[in-house]
Order: C-alpha cells, then structure tokens, then sequence
C-alpha cells in the first residue's frame, strides 16, 4: 500500500511539473512576443522596412531570397516553422505570391497570422497601383488581375508599405507605438533625402527608351522618368519567341535604343543575341534586397539599380 501511495504522489507531481513547464513555456512565448516581435515577410525587401520600422522589437525572417523569382518560391519545411511561430506576416499580396504562401500558411496552422487577424499585414494596402487590367483573358499570358504587383521598386511607395508594417506592429504592440512611429518618421526623412539624390542622378536621363525582358519595372520607370516600349517576353511569363526577338532588334536599331533591362532570376541568353545585333547592352537590376552581396538594406536596393543605369547610359552630353 505505501509503495502504491508513493507512485500516486509521483505520479502528481510528475503531472504538476509537466503543467508547470507547459505554463512556463507558454509564459516565455508571451514576454518573448512582447519583447521581440517574430516577423516574417515574403520578400527581403519588406524584412528589411520591418527592420527599420520595428528596430529592438522584431526578430525578422524573410521566406524569398533576393536574387529568387517571387513568383516561384520552393516551399521548405523551414518556412512552415517559421511561420507557425511568427507574431507578424507581411506579404505583398496583389496574387505575386498566390503560387505559394497559401499552402504555407495553411501548414503553419498559425491563426494569428492568417488574412484578417491582427498578425496579417497586406504591404499592398492604399498604394496606388499601375497596369490595372479591365478585363482578363488567357490570351494575354500572366496577367496580374489587381494590378502590376512589383511596386516595392518605387521607393515612395515602399513609405507607404512601411506605414501598413507599423500599423502592424502597434496591433500587436500599442505600448510601443510612439518608439515605431519614431523609426517611421526617420525611414521616410531618410527616404525623403535618398529619392532627391537618385531623382537628381537620373535627371539627364528623363525619357530614355529602354527595353525590358519582363514587366517588373513600371514602378521603377514611372519614378525615375523611363520609357519601357517593348519587351523580349511576347506576353508576360512566355518566353522570348524567334519573331518577337526579330521585332525587338528591328526597334532597337531603328529608334536608336540601347539598353535592355533584366532581372536576375532570368538567363540572358536571348538579351545578349540581341544587343548583340544591336550594338546594345544588358543591365541585370535587382528586383530585391539580397539580390547582390552589396544590396542589405531597402535604400542599397535602389542605389544599386540606379548607379547600374547611370552607367549604362553613360555621359548625357
């Protein structure tokens, strides 16, 4: 009988100290949470605003790498934890990343970050969008039904992305709204100053005519003044065809134009051909943060591409 009356209180207190642990656990992850926000994003470029925006109060991790299609993300078991235990998820939304957060974030199993719970940030909200088709077929390829979803690649309007990032974080932490508004404030004045720098840099070059391989660039283009008139893609994600390449080379020879654009996840095969025939040059511009060793920040990102199409164009006079 003592030895069973043993095992019995053993046996509580086992389960009490397996309660207590789960309790602590449970604490931890709370304080953890209210110390640092774990924040995780589609893109390095919106990791890179919640960095500035969140400072001491986020841990951040970014699913996609700089130099990836965002369009096509291998989904790794890595991400699904990192999500399981995120406070905040940041995506771009506007269906760039369709193909692969869904699954993502239904195996997560994290309510808390799901679209329309307090830990789901849609960077796309109130920026003002381009390429808005009025209606869409197959005909017309990969076609983005909300818009042209690349509009990280204007830098006014990553303030915009990173005024939804805040208002992110002071849902979860309003005790520190004033410290985040802080670091808002500051990311737009340094914003402010950096877009007067490269808008000045890309003056003598309003107006120039580019080609392009795909259409990731319009926010870039509509920002700094140039003319995308044509791209290596006949439709948007088919590939360069023999016909559209000819008619390519016979514009840029006849219109005097010189440069073509591609990103980095493309090879560049059909865009050395034709500048090749054309006496023309390729510039690789980074679509994110990551893309080159240099490129760690958001402000990197722009005066990498801005430095490379400088150098592309060469002396204005």
């Amino acid at each position: 009988m003592l030895t069973k009356y043993w095992n019995m209180r053993w046996g509580r207190a086992l389960l009490m100290i397996a309660l207590m642990a789960t309790m602590a656990s449970v604490m931890s992850q709370r304080a953890a949470a209210q110390g640092a926000l774990r924040v995780v994003t589609t893109l390095p470029d919106l990791e890179s605003i919640a960095k500035h925006i969140g400072g001491d109060h986020v841990e951040t991790f970014s699913i996609a790498a700089g130099f990836q299609n965002p369009h096509f993300v291998d989904p790794k078991p890595s991400f699904i934890r990192q999500l399981s235990r995120a406070d905040l998820f940041v995506t771009v939304g506007l269906d760039l990343e369709s193909g692969w957060v869904p699954p993502l974030l239904n195996s997560a199993r994290n309510p808390g970050i799901l679209q329309g719970a307090p830990g789901y940030v849609d960077a796309s909200v109130n920026v003002p969008l381009l390429q808005t088709p009025t209606s869409v077929t197959r005909e017309q390829g990969d076609i983005h039904v909300y818009g042209n979803p690349h509009y990280w690649l204007d830098p006014a309007r990553g303030k915009i992305i990173a005024k939804n990032i805040l208002d992110g974080l002071v849902r979860l932490q309003p005790e520190n709204r004033s410290y985040f508004e802080g670091n808002l404030e500051r990311f737009n004045e340094e914003m402010d100053m950096h877009i007067a720098e490269w808008l000045a840099q890309m003056e003598p070059y309003k107006g120039a005519r580019i080609v392009a391989y795909h259409n990731s660039w319009p926010y870039l283009a509509e920002r700094f003044g140039l003319d995308v008139v044509d791209f290596l893609e006949p439709k948007p994600g088919i590939p360069p065809t023999p016909s559209q390449l000819a008619k390519i080379i016979r514009l840029m020879s006849e219109e005097d134009i010189g440069v073509i654009i591609i990103e980095p996840y493309f090879k560049t095969d059909a865009a050395d051909l034709v500048a090749r025939k054309t006496n023309g040059e390729v510039v690789v511009l980074a679509t994110s943060v990551g893309a080159e060793e240099s490129i760690r920040t958001y402000f990197d990102l722009f005066d990498y591409n801005v430095d490379k199409l400088v150098e592309s164009f060469g002396d204005p006079n």
